[in-house]
């Protein structure tokens, strides 16, 4: 297990690599505009522009610049991000300042969300999982079908209409950077961000699981669990859930570490001051430190979360620990 995790750490590395090499170029390729000559504004003295590039390391070779940006991408306190090179073109922040400003905002977004979705999806997967051709398991799949379908931009354009505006049951939209994002959860500032994203991820996670326990109830482990004269609960929350789980716990996995990566229409629709907001932002303004650290960090945690899930298959799966 230890080498299988060792080869999965430099795979990571290597992906971070490759993840880095990409950005960079795309950015150095973009006809978006000289960076200095944005951040000195409406003055067009060529030597305040030069000034500017020297700052900046614009004037260097591309493999320079690179390399500078490449050493604020490793993992050490004093290093990683590190304000001589991560300073952003646009608001004059420095980059990990401003992504760890922004990163509990989508942290709860990703957590309240996923807890939600868990609560609503696994149990209604289960239970048209195990009695398929019931009525209420194909009611369940026509709900997961509509939800699936709803569009997060006109969901939570409906919810606020409804819940917000009309009924006045929740906290109107909009979230202040400095704000305490624990204290506006607590507020259910986040309850219908929360919906708008639980309900697709929930149709989602019910329709896999409900084919997953349809296919694991026909195994062979399975047939012998109820023949020795185990219980029905027994033989489908220890053994036929046990095998479903796997694939779940895969896109779990990957959905949580998207979320933190940032949800764009979310964040923009409520206010939220998450990091997909700030991608964007940076996007538009050709803010290469920002979008450099923004995509690195969204990308560690991906590949973390691929991590976590390998080592979660050994203990939800026996057999793949051999």
């Amino acid at each position: 297990m230890l080498r299988y995790i060792a080869r999965r750490l430099l795979y990571s590395v290597l992906v971070l690599v490759i993840i880095s090499i990409l950005t960079f170029l795309i950015f150095v390729k973009l006809p978006a505009g000289d960076p200095a000559r944005r951040a000195v504004g409406r003055r067009t003295d060529p030597q305040q522009i030069a000034n500017a590039r020297e700052a900046f390391g614009l004037d260097r070779p591309l493999i320079v610049q690179y390399g500078r940006f490449a050493k604020g991408l490793i993992p050490f306190p004093n290093t990683f991000l590190s304000e001589d090179v991560y300073y952003s073109f646009s608001n004059y922040l420095p980059v990990r300042e401003e992504i760890w400003r922004r990163l509990p905002v989508s942290a709860i977004l990703g957590m309240g969300a996923a807890v939600l979705w868990l609560l609503i999806g696994i149990p209604l997967g289960i239970a048209s999982g195990v009695r398929p051709r019931s009525l209420s398991a194909r009611w369940t799949m026509i709900l997961a079908i509509v939800g699936v379908s709803l569009p997060v931009f006109w969901l939570g354009q409906l919810l606020l209409y409804v819940v917000w505006y009309k009924l006045h049951l929740a906290p109107s939209a909009g979230l202040e950077i400095n704000a305490s994002v624990w204290g506006s959860a607590l507020n259910g500032k986040f309850l219908l961000p929360w919906i708008t994203v639980a309900v697709g991820y929930a149709a989602i996670y019910a329709r896999m699981l409900r084919s997953n326990m349809v296919e694991t109830t026909q195994e062979d482990y399975i047939r012998t669990a109820r023949a020795k004269g185990l219980s029905e609960r027994r033989v489908v929350y220890k053994h036929a859930l046990r095998g479903a789980l796997t694939p779940i716990v895969t896109m779990l996995g990957i959905d949580f570490a998207t979320i933190l990566a940032g949800l764009v229409i979310t964040e923009t629709l409520f206010g939220l001051p998450g990091l997909g907001q700030l991608a964007v932002r940076s996007i538009y303004s050709n803010d290469f430190p920002m979008v450099m650290g923004v995509t690195v960090v969204g990308s560690m945690f991906i590949l973390a979360a691929n991590i976590v899930v390998d080592i979660a298959y050994a203990f939800l799966d026996p057999r793949v620990r051999y």
